[in-house]
């Protein structure tokens, strides 16, 4: 039987292709995705983030369980004791998002020792607060038979 030099090299490729897709496919389907309504209070839970990814809340604090964010006043927190994600301050979604359709805000959560990073989504929907402004207060309209 011929053997061809180049089968090898391709089968190696083929499969290093394979387990990196695989790996990739898995990492992006572990995110976690919560939803909640604008302007809800200071202090109110968005998700239970150990519970939902299968964290043993016992090594939350020792591994420094945190969100990883460069804001200054960031917008969530979670607790290193129960892996609960607040919502640290009043989220107006018109600020946050601009005038853009959905709104989603992407976290980084990391524990350490050894390095885990799991990502979550919160999409922010909109609560109907800001009326509609006109320039003038009435119109009037004439409309022929």
């Amino acid at each position: 039987m011929k053997q061809r030099r180049g089968e090898p090299k391709r089968a190696r490729g083929y499969l290093v292709g394979s387990v990196v897709a695989l790996l990739l496919w898995s990492v992006a389907s572990a995110q976690l995705r919560y939803s909640i309504s604008e302007e809800v209070n200071e202090g109110t839970v968005v998700g239970n983030i150990a519970k939902d990814l299968g964290l043993d809340k016992s090594f939350l604090r020792d591994r420094r369980y945190r969100i990883v964010s460069s804001d200054a006043d960031p917008l969530f927190h979670v607790n290193q004791n129960d892996g609960i994600l607040y919502v640290s301050r009043k989220i107006d979604r018109e600020k946050v998002c601009a005038q853009s359709g959905a709104c989603s805000i992407n976290l980084k959560t990391v524990l350490e020792n050894p390095l885990e990073v799991h990502y979550v989504r919160v999409e922010v929907m909109d609560v109907n607060d800001h009326s509609p402004s006109f320039q003038e207060n009435e119109t009037t309209l004439e409309i022929s038979e």
